[in-house]
């Protein structure tokens, strides 16, 4: 049984979908692992990862319009507000959507659907330098 770590480093521009496939990837590639489980978990309480569509852009266009509409940034409703008023909003919508993917590995490719790809989730409204820790056991 192998095992091989990385963090790769993000950099956003405020909310929305980043891909991070092609990088996930590349690390599995040079992992030396072929077939095995792949982890990736987002080392931040106001982000969050995807698996989602990666053909029309549409699709993330319509979830980020979701979940603006399903999440207010309302601070009347909220303690936490120190911040500033997409904190607390970006917390809520972190633990709706996920902080770790495991995704299962062949011959060094991630068995991902012909239209899926691998998204962080930016919530918050400022650029951030966003880290995924990636990590691959098996054979």
């Amino acid at each position: 049984m192998k095992q091989h770590f990385s963090v790769i480093e993000l950099r956003t521009r405020g909310p929305g979908f980043q891909p991070f496939t092609q990088a996930a990837d590349s690390f599995l590639r040079e992992s030396g692992v072929s077939d095995g489980l792949l982890t990736c978990f987002v080392r931040h309480t106001s982000a969050s990862l995807v698996i989602q569509e990666n053909a029309d852009p549409d699709v993330l266009a319509d979830l980020a319009d979701f979940m603006n509409r399903l999440v207010s940034r309302d601070q009347s409703l909220y303690r936490h507000t120190a911040e500033g008023p997409d904190d607390m909003p970006s917390h809520i919508r972190s633990i709706l959507t996920q902080t770790s993917l495991s995704i299962p590995v062949r011959d060094k490719r991630m068995m991902l659907g012909t239209w899926q790809g691998l998204y962080l989730f930016e919530h918050r409204d400022a650029p951030h330098r966003r880290e995924i820790l990636l990590h691959i056991i098996g054979e």
